[in-house]
C-alpha cells in the first residue's frame, strides 16, 4: 500500500492469521496452544479449590448471584504473582531510586526534572518486555537493574518522541498551575511492567506533572499477564507487606493515592473486544468521552499500538497520526516494544535497512517506539 493510496482514504490490508509467516499465523500456530495447554494445566492442579469455590454455580444453574462467578478466578494469576517475585530485585532497585528522588524533588530544576522523567519513562517503556502473552506464560520477568541499561538500551527506541511529550506536560505545568492536570494510562501487563508504570505515575503526581492519573485495565483476565483491577489492587498489597521498606513505602503510598482519587481505576468491555481504536467513538462512546477529558493519555503495549493502528499493513513510512484513523480524543504517546508486524512513523529506508540487518526486528521485543500524536 503507497502512502498516496492511504493518504486518499483507502486502508492497507488488515494483518491475519491466514498469512504464513505472520505474527498472526505464529501466535495462532504456536502461542495460543501453549497458552491453552498450561490454562488446562492449572484448571487441573487446582481443580479441588476450584470447585469449593465455584461448584455451588454448578448446582444451581443460574440461582442466586450471591455465590461467586467463575470470571472471577483468573486462570493466569499463578503466572502473574511468579513474574512479580522473580522481578522482585528489580523492582527494589527501582522503588529505592524513585523514593530518593522524591525526597529530592524540591531541589531539581526544570532540566533535571526533564531528566529524570525521560529515565522513568524509558523504564516504563522496556518493562513492556515483561510480556508473558509473547513468551507463552513462560517465565519473562525482569532480572536485571532496569535504570542501568537505559543509556545503552536509547539506541534501539526507533521513534523517540520524549521530548515532544515533556513539552507538553511542562507548559500544562506552567500555564494550569491552578487547574487539572489529567494523564490517562491504558495500562497493558502486570508484575514488573505494571511496577515500572505505577512509579511513572508517583513520580507524575510528586513533581506536579499531573494532579490526577487514570488508569484503564481490563474487565476480565485477558492475553495472560493482562492487568484487571484484582492485579492493581494485589501488586499494591504485594508492595505493602514488603519486607524491604522503600517496596513497602511505594505501596503504602499508592494505596493512599487510590483511596483520596490522585489515582482512579477504570475498566471497560472495549478493552477486550476485537475493534480497532478508530471505532472507539461509535461502539463505545462513554468510553472516548472519558479518555478526552485527558490531557495525555499513554497508550502501553503491543496490543494497544496494533489497536491504535488498526492492526494493517501500512508503509513503514506512513505517519503515526494518519495510521490512527482519526483517533484523536487526547494527545497520545505510544510506549511499545515491538512484538508484531506493524510499524508506522519510521524514516525513509529506515524499516527496510532493519529488514535486511535482523528480519526478525519487528516481533522479538528488541525495539521500542515512544511515538506522540497531539490531537486533531
Amino acid at each position: 500500500m503507497s502512502n498516496m493510496a492511504a493518504q486518499v482514504g483507502v486502508l492497507p490490508v488488515s494483518l491475519s492469521g491466514k498469512f504464513k509467516g505472520s505474527f498472526a499465523y505464529d501466535t495462532i500456530k504456536d502461542r495460543l496452544p501453549q497458552i491453552l495447554t498450561r490454562v488446562i494445566d492449572t484448571l487441573h492442579r487446582h481443580r479441588n479449590e476450584f470447585f469449593e469455590e465455584h461448584g455451588e454455580i454448578f448446582k444451581r444453574i443460574w440461582g442466586s448471584r450471591a455465590s461467586p462467578l467463575i470470571s472471577d478466578f483468573d486462570v493466569f494469576n499463578e503466572e502473574k504473582v511468579h513474574g512479580f517475585f522473580e522481578s522482585e530485585q528489580a523492582i527494589v532497585i527501582l522503588t529505592t531510586y524513585l523514593q530518593e528522588l522524591l525526597k529530592n524533588l524540591s531541589g531539581l530544576n526544570e532540566k533535571l526534572l526533564q531528566v529524570e522523567f525521560f529515565k522513568l519513562l524509558q523504564v516504563s517503556l522496556w518493562g513492556n518486555k515483561c510480556d508473558l502473552s509473547i513468551s507463552g506464560g513462560e517465565d519473562n520477568s525482569q532480572k536485571s537493574d532496569p535504570l542501568q541499561s537505559l543509556e545503552e538500551l536509547k539506541s534501539f527506541i526507533l521513534v523517540d518522541h520524549m521530548e515532544k511529550i515533556w513539552s507538553l506536560l511542562i507548559n500544562e505545568k506552567k500555564m494550569n498551575s491552578r487547574t487539572m492536570t489529567r494523564i490517562d494510562i491504558v495500562l497493558d501487563n502486570a508484575g514488573f511492567e505494571l511496577i515500572a508504570d505505577l512509579a511513572l505515575a508517583d513520580f507524575l503526581v510528586s513533581s506536579k506533572l499531573a494532579t490526577e492519573i487514570h488508569f484503564h485495565g481490563k474487565s476480565i483476565p485477558w492475553f495472560v499477564s493482562d492487568t484487571t483491577n484484582r492485579d492493581l489492587s494485589c501488586t499494591i498489597k504485594q508492595m505493602q507487606s514488603s519486607n524491604h521498606k522503600w517496596m513497602s513505602k511505594c505501596g503504602v503510598s499508592w494505596e493512599g493515592n487510590m483511596k483520596n482519587g490522585v489515582w482512579v481505576y477504570h475498566d471497560h468491555f472495549f478493552w477486550t473486544l476485537p475493534h480497532e481504536f478508530s471505532s472507539m467513538a461509535q461502539v463505545a462512546p462513554d468510553l472516548y468521552a472519558e479518555l478526552q477529558k485527558a490531557n495525555v493519555i499513554l497508550f502501553k503495549g503491543d496490543l494497544n499500538y496494533r489497536k491504535l493502528t488498526g492492526d494493517r499493513k501500512w508503509d513503514f513510512t506512513v505517519p503515526f497520526h494518519q495510521a490512527l484513523n482519526s483517533f484523536h480524543p487526547a494527545p497520545l504517546c505510544s510506549l511499545r516494544t515491538l512484538k508484531s508486524d506493524v510499524q508506522v512513523g519510521l524514516k525513509p529506508g529506515q524499516g527496510e535497512q532493519l529488514m535486511n540487518t535482523e528480519p526478525e526486528w519487528m516481533v522479538v521485543g528488541k525495539y521500542g517506539v515512544v511515538q506522540f500524536d497531539a490531537a486533531s
